[in-house]
Order: structure tokens, then C-alpha cells, then sequence
């Protein structure tokens, strides 16, 4: 099992960015505890790890700003995967007459010390990626990120922030610019 994981983490350092021609200094020691403090999960997936389960959701979401949210519920599955590194969710909800189905894949970069999220749905075929760094005082993740808006023809920005409020209840919000405004566009309630 060890020379499997040898080979393994030869094959990323070779093929992700040149890394033993950068650290020719280091031995193969110095190298591999480098890349095993980089693949071990830490505090952050430990944190992540608390949303595993099956959660009720109520999502609101303003088409306009002054208007009147569209209101759905549905539910959603949360399991961390490949040995605690990154938690899945999938959320199913009724949206507009449709059933939605949406998958978010949420990862901590123990390198990079910040959050990666990807969400994809069967509402579009693009894919929206934000990163976010935890926030001590709020408790929170705040994401920033791009998504496709198909009606304006090109990707737009947003910021997300995830907050635990207690190990039974989460919220996640949303945000867009609007008219040079920051403004809420979605907020989804999580209970269990």
C-alpha cells in the first residue's frame, strides 16, 4: 500500500507543476510529509464533515429586487467522500413548475487554506465555481465566484455565504450586483 502511494504522489508532483524540479533541495522524505500534510484532512473538513445528513431546505428566490420571493421546498443529502476530503450535496426542489436537482461539491485546499465550491443543476449546463475564505467573527464561509447568465450572454459574479447556526441549522445566501448594488438574490434555510 505504501508503494502505491509513492507512485501515486510521484505521478501528481511530476504531472501537476514540475515541483522536483523546483525543490531539487528536498529529498524524497522532505517531499512526500509535504504531500501528505497537503492530503490529510484537518479542522476545516472536520467542519464540513457537520453537515452530513439528510437536511429540510426552504429557499427564497428574488427574481427582481423589490419583488416578492418564489418560495420551494425540498430536501437535501450531504456525505463527505473520498476519505472526508470533500462533502457532496445534493438538493432536489420544485422551482418554477421543474424539479430541480443541483449538486454541490465543496472542498478545503489545505495548500491554498481556502474553500472551493462547484455547483452544477439540471436548470443549465455551465457550472458555477467560487472559492471562500472562512470568517472567524460571522462564523461563516464567504465565497466569491462566476456564473453564466444566459440572458446577458456572458459570466457574471457573485458572492455566497454559508454560515452553521447550530449543528441543526445552516442558511446559505446569496448575493449579485444590481445596478452597481449588492443585493440578495437567494437565501436557503437548512434544518434537520
Amino acid at each position: 500500500m505504501k508503494k502505491v502511494l509513492i507512485i501515486a504522489l510521484a505521478f501528481l508532483a511530476f504531472a501537476g507543476s514540475n515541483s522536483f524540479a523546483q525543490n531539487e533541495g528536498m529529498n524524497m522524505d522532505q517531499q512526500m510529509k509535504i504531500w501528505m500534510e497537503y492530503m490529510t484532512p484537518g479542522p476545516m473538513h472536520e467542519m464540513m464533515a457537520k453537515h452530513v445528513g439528510t437536511w429540510k431546505m426552504v429557499s427564497r428566490m428574488w427574481m427582481e429586487p423589490n419583488a416578492e420571493p418564489q418560495v420551494s421546498e425540498g430536501t437535501v443529502d450531504a456525505e463527505m467522500i473520498l476519505g472526508g476530503r470533500y462533502l457532496k450535496m445534493v438538493a432536489k426542489f420544485p422551482f418554477m413548475g421543474m424539479q430541480t436537482e443541483g449538486w454541490s461539491l465543496e472542498a478545503f485546499d489545505n495548500g491554498k487554506k481556502e474553500f472551493i465550491n462547484i455547483w452544477i443543476d439540471n436548470m443549465g449546463t455551465g457550472v458555477a465555481i467560487s472559492t471562500g475564505k472562512y470568517d472567524e467573527a460571522t462564523k461563516s464561509i464567504i465565497y466569491h465566484g462566476k456564473m453564466y447568465d444566459p440572458v446577458a450572454g456572458k459570466d457574471t459574479d457573485y458572492k455566497s455565504v454559508s454560515r452553521m447556526i447550530s449543528d441543526n441549522e445552516m442558511i446559505f445566501e446569496m448575493f449579485s450586483n444590481y445596478d452597481g448594488k449588492e443585493i440578495k438574490m437567494m437565501e436557503i434555510n437548512y434544518t434537520r
